[in-house]
């Protein structure tokens, strides 16, 4: 049983180990769960991951439970492949996404995941970054996903409800090292239907078209949509092509927040993932390690931050050999071998 100290990082070291867990049929224990938090210990959002890879691989749990700060996880051999999750609050449905994923790439057989929840919320990826770059990326390497977008979740209410849908994938190897002149920048905003007499979408995706061709990127708007939400919200996804990778940020609009204020942030944060030279923006290369991990190859991030040195450790602990270079030319690789414990590196069992 492999012991993780859970102040290294917050929720996504325990899904990660959860994910490795269930893929490598190793059990994990975890203490000090987001000790390092101001609210340690399980919350929904989390809870709702163990309860679901627990439902993936009938495992055995011990500790599962609001605010604990200790869980026990020992995968069984059964899989089951229709799930549903519930959060039961504004949790984010992409972060079970992001659990459930890499295990689903690598079963061999279809999998469906029905989840309830937050679909466009803070600390997490949006379901449009989720659609519209984290799957495309992956998709040439091997993953054969979709997601179904059923209605959209803001905080505090969520109600969001989103389907994953996977067959079996074989990923290849990652070499994702350049990535190219840009081609244009794509935008996608949405806003609940009782934003649209103040045309807040439409705001936000303008802003930021005036403002990143002001500095030259050619913009495309791709959608402005107005979308049934049990609470008013507002998320807006800007979408880098280029001619080797994808590469995404997003914002989002809360009570006091303009629409312009959502679109510079958001323009923000893409001038600087574009400044940087990277082939993936920061939360991407967080979520590319575990494939990674398994596939092997190569992948050059931004920066690394806390969640890569927490990751990186960690599956490395699960059996990889991921390795952080920097390179002469002052890029930051990240560089694995293929996972010994899925047959061909990354394909179905």
């Amino acid at each position: 049983m492999i012991d993780i100290d859970g102040s290294d990082g917050g929720g996504q070291l325990l899904r990660t180990a959860l994910t490795l867990s269930t893929i490598t049929d190793t059990p994990f224990r975890i203490d000090g769960i987001r000790s390092n938090r101001p609210d340690p210990g399980l919350k929904p959002q989390h809870l709702a991951a163990v309860r679901l890879a627990t439902e993936f691989c009938n495992a055995d749990v011990t500790g599962a439970e609001l605010g604990s700060d200790s869980i026990s996880f020992r995968p069984g051999t059964e899989r089951r492949t229709s799930l549903r999750a519930d959060v039961g609050t504004a949790g984010s449905v992409t972060l079970l996404f992001d659990t459930v994923l890499p295990i689903a790439a690598v079963h061999d057989e279809p999998v469906h995941l029905t989840a309830t929840g937050g679909t466009d919320v803070k600390w997490a990826p949006t379901i449009e970054y989720h659609r519209r770059v984290k799957l495309p990326i992956l998709a040439p390497r091997g993953l054969i996903a979709e997601i179904d977008l059923r209605r959209s979740g803001f905080y505090p209410a969520g109600g969001g409800k989103a389907v994953l849908r996977t067959a079996p994938s074989s990923i290849s190897p990652f070499e994702l090292d350049t990535r190219g002149e840009i081609e244009c920048v794509e935008l996608y905003s949405k806003a609940s239907e009782e934003l649209a007499d103040r045309n807040v979408a439409d705001r936000q995706a303008n802003h930021a078209r005036e403002q990143l061709e002001r500095s030259g990127i050619s913009t495309e708007i791709r959608s402005v949509d107005y979308v049934s939400a049990r609470s008013a919200g507002s998320s807006l996804l800007l979408r880098g092509v280029y001619e080797r990778t994808l590469a995404g940020v997003d914002s989002l609009g809360e009570r006091g927040r303009t629409s312009e204020a959502v679109a510079e942030d958001a323009v923000r944060q893409f001038r600087a993932f574009h400044a940087s030279g990277a082939p993936v923006d920061e939360h991407m290369a967080d979520q590319l390690m575990v494939f990674l991990a398994l596939a092997g190859g190569r992948v050059h991030i931004p920066s690394v931050t806390a969640h890569v040195q927490s990751n990186l450790e960690l599956v490395n602990a699960f059996g990889s050999d991921m390795q952080l270079d920097r390179c002469r030319d002052g890029a930051i690789s990240l560089e694995a071998s293929a996972h010994a414990a899925v047959p061909g590196g990354g394909s179905s069992p």
